[in-house]
Order: structure tokens, then C-alpha cells, then sequence
């Protein structure tokens, strides 16, 4: 599979990083020389210096070659015209374009259906605002995915000292809480992804995944000592795109919100756009701000600005001044291992939300969705099972999956199934992959042979 990404920054580098681990033929654009050494520097892809809008440039890269073009640059009008372009020279190419602005919004399926089109359209602003809205819902998540249409969730929870869980091997499971038991899909123990197995013991400090139903998460989050918090108020320290989305929603949802934006041209454009968030014109790092705003009454800060020192400030002291919980908005992904070190349990990412959204569309077979976790140590992916498959009809403990990989869960119809060794896949069942990145290229291609028609 041969795939072109214009743009070479933290997205492009990232996903190129990403696609090249697994073998994959990738072409890296980009205008600026410098972003374009460090990819060549740091990954084994094909590099080409310019714009990824130029005929002549993506022709050099081998536009008619190629089976994905993804536009991730910074800019949306770069992003859209290098995708039509690409179109025009290779319409069997599949083209992918990251939008951000808002203006864009109402006409996504007018590039996907005019000609020249764009296959797909990825805005992170808006799935990043989903997580975060998820987060609200689930007490205690640190990290959350969904699938099967929202019915099945994929939940990262701390474990605490205090835990019941503390200790216990994952056999004992049944005897200390019942059926109540979750699917442990993966622990991170001191940075280390691990996939455990019956004999490991769960310790205080783990960063737990599992699985469950939407209607059985309450139960299974109380097992971690996870009890259900309504979010009733709310402060947005950023008022740009996504601070913007994040209070129009806050507002459906009839939450009271506070948004915070230090440059006043934008509070103006706030003001005039929402009609019940109070907006303040302000430093949201600034300790005397916080408290005349009644900080410590604050069940939630979600710090949103483009500065990722200033977000993690602002959630320090906020809950250091009393805010029940906060969420961070970092970009950088080199940030990511030291978050929970200082105290940032609660961390969302642009970024990681576009990676997660091009990933669900290049994975090969009937991939539905994919989430990359833990600094894209691993993927969670939902495909659909057809019946030309080897793989369904018999018990998954009689399937061999390559090391690193499980089924972490089974959609039949509209039954979810937590599965056992026991567990048969049928044909259009749901099946919901967890797997390592070094397995990943293993379970791609059960996929495309043996889960997709040719």
C-alpha cells in the first residue's frame, strides 16, 4: 500500500511514523525543509520537498501509484486543494483532508460528493470536543473510546491505593467482585503497555483499559471505585475554535459554563456567538482570575488554549485552588509520558484525534473505527466478520492470533458479548480488536484476506 501524506508536522510525522513501522510504502510532502529532514532523519519513508498542492510535485511523488493521499497540513485551503488536485490526476486514489474551520462545517458532504472530491473529511476540533463530552459522562476516565454505535465502551481508569482491585490477580477477578467483572483489555504499569494474562496481579498506580457495556459502566467504574459525578459547572480556559465548540455544546447540554480568553476581539466574537457562557476577558493561569471566579465551586476546567504550558499551569492550579477535576488539552506528543508524573490525569489531543480518524479509514478490511492508545503503543480496532472469514464459526480459543493481539469484544446483532474462550464469531458479527503495534500489521492482514470479500 503505497500512501502520500502532504504535511510533515506533528500529524503528518506521526501517522508516517506509524504506517512506516508496518511496512507500509509512505511519501512524506512538505515546503519546509527543515520539517522534511526530520522526517528523513528519523523515518524510513520516501521524502519530497514541496507543496503538496502543486500537480507537478505530487506527480513526482507518484500521485497515480499511490492508494491514500492524506492532507494534514496546517492549512485547510492547502489540505483541500492538494486532495482535488489528486483527484483530478488519479481519481482512483483515495483522498483525506483534515478541516479544521468551522466555516467548512456545512459543506463536508459537498466535497465528498462534487467532482473533483474528497473521500473523507477529518475535523479533530470536533472529535476532540466528543472525547471531552465523553469524559464528562464517565467518572474517572482518563482515557475512553466507543464503538459498536456508542453500545460498547473502551475505558482507561488509574487504579488507586484504596482500590479493591489493588493486588489482585486477574483469576481471582470472579471471586472478589462477581459478574460484575470487567474484560481487562491492557494495563500501563511505569510507561509499559502490557497485555495481562490470568496469573498478573493488578497494583495500585496501573492505568487500566477494559471493556464494557453502556449500560453496565456504572457498575463496572464503581468496581474501581469510580462513582457517578454530574458535571453541573464548568470553566473553559481558551476561547479559540475548539474552546468555542466545546462551550456551544456545554450550552445545548444546558451546563453552566465560564469561558476565560485573554485577547478581547475574541471575547467580543464569543459574546456576540454565545448566549448563556459568561465570558471573562483574562489570563485563565492567573491565581487572583481563579479565585475571584469561585474556582474551588468548579466540578470541571478544561483547559483549551493553543499553549500547552499554559493549559497544564492552569489545570495545576485549578485543582490545587479546588476544582473537582480538569482536562488538559496537549498537542506535543513528547509531552504525553510526563503528564501523569505532575498530576495531568485528564489529557485530550488534537492531534491524536486526527491520527485516530485517518487511521479508521487506511486500515485494510471492514475497519469501522481504529484508537490509537498510549502513544500509539497500540490500536483497538472494530471490523466487521463476513462469511468468506476461517475465523468465524468455531471458538476463539481454537483461532490463533498473533502475539499481541486479542478480541476484546463481539458484536451478534444487536447482543454485545464480553468474549470468552468459548465465544464463536458469526458472519456480519462486530468483532472489536485490541492489539500491540508490533501486531498490528499481522491482524490487518486477517482483515483484508480473511474478513473482506475479494
Amino acid at each position: 500500500m503505497k500512501i502520500i501524506s502532504v504535511g510533515a508536522g506533528e500529524v503528518g510525522f506521526h501517522i508516517a511514523s506509524h504506517l512506516a513501522l508496518e511496512n507500509k510504502d509512505v511519501v512524506v510532502l512538505d515546503i519546509d525543509p527543515d520539517a522534511i529532514r526530520r522526517v528523513s532523519d528519523n523515518l524510513d519513508v520516501q521524502v519530497v520537498i514541496g507543496s503538496g498542492s502543486s500537480p507537478v510535485v505530487l506527480e513526482e511523488a507518484g500521485i497515480q501509484d499511490a492508494e491514500i493521499i492524506l492532507g494534514v497540513t496546517n492549512s485547510d485551503e492547502i489540505n483541500l486543494v492538494a486532495c482535488l488536485v489528486a483527484d483530478i490526476i488519479s481519481p482512483s486514489t483515495k483522498k483525506l483532508a483534515r478541516i479544521r474551520d468551522a466555516d467548512f462545517d456545512n459543506y463536508h458532504e459537498n466535497f465528498r460528493e462534487a467532482a473533483p472530491h474528497i473521500d473523507t473529511i477529518i475535523n479533530p476540533d470536533t472529535e476532540v470536543v466528543k472525547t471531552i463530552h465523553r469524559m464528562m459522562s464517565v467518572p474517572g476516565a482518563v482515557d475512553i473510546g466507543e464503538f459498536a454505535d456508542g453500545r460498547l465502551k473502551f475505558v482507561g481508569v488509574n487504579l488507586e491505593d484504596d482500590s479493591q482491585l489493588a493486588g489482585a490477580r486477574l483469576l481471582d477477578l470472579p471471586t472478589i467482585i462477581g459478574e460484575a467483572r470487567p474484560l481487562i483489555a491492557a494495563v500501563v504499569r511505569e510507561d509499559e503497555l502490557i497485555i495481562p494474562r490470568g496469573d498478573d496481579r493488578l497494583q495500585s498506580g496501573d492505568l487500566v483499559y477494559f471493556i464494557s457495556e453502556e449500560d453496565k459502566l456504572l457498575d463496572t467504574l464503581s468496581v474501581f471505585n469510580k462513582y457517578d459525578q454530574p458535571v453541573k459547572r464548568v470553566l473553559i480556559v481558551g476561547g479559540g475554535r475548539i474552546g468555542f465548540r466545546m462551550a456551544r455544546l456545554l450550552e445545548e447540554h444546558s451546563i453552566y459554563c465560564k469561558i476565560i480568553e485573554r485577547n478581547p476581539d475574541r471575547c467580543t466574537y464569543l459574546a456576540e456567538h454565545l448566549n448563556k457562557p459568561i465570558v471573562l476577558c483574562g489570563d485563565g493561569s492567573d491565581q487572583e482570575l481563579l479565585s475571584e471566579e469561585n474556582i474551588q465551586d468548579m466540578d470541571l476546567v478544561i483547559t483549551l488554549t493553543k499553549d500547552e504550558e499554559t493549559n497544564i499551569l492552569a489545570s495545576l492550579l485549578a485543582k490545587r485552588m479546588g476544582a473537582r477535576k480538569a482536562i488538559t488539552r496537549i498537542s506535543k506528543f513528547s509531552y504525553f509520558p510526563l503528564t501523569s508524573a505532575i498530576g495531568i490525569e485528564q489529557v485530550v489531543s488534537p492531534r491524536l484525534s486526527a491520527i485516530n480518524s485517518i487511521l479508521q479509514h487506511i486500515r485494510k478490511g471492514k475497519v469501522l473505527s481504529a484508537i490509537s492508545i498510549k502513544g500509539e503503543q497500540a490500536e483497538v480496532i472494530e471490523a466487521v466478520a463476513l462469511e468468506t472469514s476461517d475465523i468465524v464459526g468455531k471458538p476463539l480459543r481454537d483461532i490463533s492470533f498473533p502475539k499481541g493481539a486479542m478480541v476484546a469484544g463481539i458484536i451478534h446483532e444487536e447482543m454485545i458479548i464480553v468474549p470468552t474462550g468459548d465465544s464463536v464469531i458469526q458472519p456480519d458479527d462486530r468483532v472489536i480488536i485490541f492489539a500491540r503495534k508490533e501486531a498490528i500489521s499481522k491482524i490487518e492482514k486477517i482483515l483484508a484476506v480473511k474478513l473482506e470479500y475479494f
